[in-house]
């Protein structure tokens, strides 16, 4: 069965059932007309017989669930059936050669998809067009590299320079792959650097050729440098621009700043993943940042002012309120990483209470006086309610 018969035959008209017909009546009316066509029944009759092989053929595809599917969506896409390869124009019909739209089918020209601009260049693939024996474009190969950032370059962006390794053309044989230029096309893939196998339901798939390792072109005098591959080693320094707010082991895309395409193709893309070094004062938490300051007691029980440092700006005042547990987290806003539409997260300042290690005469005096002073008053004992808890009151 040809391409073209695929495309045009009307296989629910020849079964007589709607194209919605369920697999039941499809088989129904298969049953129906074969008996009544069968070249037994009809002993001599040429047009019985034709009528027979076009009621089998059309039973072969609608029968099959994965042949009717593929069957519906290429005359879904081809005007359902209204291309007549030569015929009249008239409702639901044009008036030109089907090879016309294919790129032309003369000998030489490849069958479906042989003519230079035709749609056979789009869905050559799927067809099993070869293209007219041209170089299809290859893309370039996506590559991938490691930055490490200080802090707080992640926070406000930065750029970098950035030395990659890639397959470019080579300069020795100028992409040929030909010490002496003039590399000859594949015989295999006519030039495509693809080969069609048979995918079922008049359709085809395509693989890349492995005699020209998906090249479309052959080297007769394979170039020493690149061996007849057309690609050879090459580094370059970049500067890339790394976007603020970035966060460590994220993995940023830069679109055509891969590997350089072939014969006209697109380049790949680069993938950099981002290593953020730590800070000796600061975390991230998401946008926001974070910081511990240590606070005295008398700070911390009798409220105040502190100074909380901050990256890279001056240091903001907190209002300690009195009373102010250890552990407690306060927030300095627009002081955090900056975030994609250009703001900027918080700065999370979490509150360590101090307690010092020696005593002072005067200052241990001064809290035996304060214990005692607060004994017996509410609140005082600060694990009674945790016994409490533990005895089930």
């Amino acid at each position: 069965m040809s391409t073209k018969d695929f495309i045009e035959k009307d296989y629910y008209k020849v079964l007589g059932v709607p194209k919605d017909a369920t697999e039941a009546e499809i088989k129904k009316a298969y049953r129906k007309l074969a008996r009544e066509f069968h070249p037994d029944a009809n002993k001599g009759d040429a047009k019985a017989e034709e009528r027979f092989k076009e009621v089998s053929e059309a039973n072969d595809v609608l029968a099959d669930p994965k042949k009717r599917k593929e069957y519906d969506e290429a005359r879904a896409l081809f005007g359902n059936g209204g291309f007549r390869a030569g015929g009249p124009g008239g409702a639901g019909q044009f008036n030109f050669d089907l090879g016309d739209l294919f790129g032309g089918t003369q000998p030489g020209a490849g069958g479906f998809g042989g003519g230079s601009g035709g749609i056979g260049d789009v869905f050559g693939g799927l067809f099993g067009g070869r293209g007219g024996g041209r170089t299809q474009p290859r893309r370039g190969q996506d590559i991938e590299s490691e930055v490490t950032l200080a802090f707080d370059e992640a926070v406000e962006g930065a750029t970098v320079p950035l030395r990659m390794s890639s397959s470019a053309a080579c300069k020795t044989c100028a992409g040929t792959g030909d010490q002496n230029g003039t590399p000859r096309v594949c015989p295999t893939c006519v030039g495509t650097g693809q080969v069609s196998r048979g995918g079922g339901g008049g359709f085809s798939l395509t693989d890349p050729c492995v005699d020209c390792k998906g090249r479309g072109m052959i080297a007769e005098n394979p170039c020493e440098v690149c061996r007849g591959s057309g690609r050879a080693k090459s580094s370059r320094t970049m500067q890339v621009r790394i976007p603020a707010g970035v966060a460590d082991g994220q993995r940023i895309r830069l679109r055509g700043k891969g590997s350089p395409g072939e014969r006209g193709g697109p380049a790949g893309d680069l993938y950099v993943v981002v290593n953020v070094a730590k800070h000796p004062v600061f975390g991230r938490r998401g946008d926001n940042l974070t910081v511990t300051v240590p606070v005295t007691f008398p700070e911390a029980a009798l409220g105040g002012e502190i100074s909380v440092p901050t990256l890279g700006g001056p240091a903001v005042k907190l209002k300690l309120p009195p009373g102010t547990p250890n552990g407690r987290t306060m927030r300095a806003r627009g002081k955090g990483a900056v975030r994609k539409d250009g703001t900027r997260g918080d700065l999370l300042v979490t509150v360590e209470v101090q307690v010092p290690a020696e005593l002072e005469d005067k200052a241990r005096q001064t809290l035996e006086a304060y214990q005692r002073a607060t004994e017996g008053a509410d609140g005082a004992d600060p694990r009674a309610a945790l016994f409490q808890a533990a005895e089930g009151d």
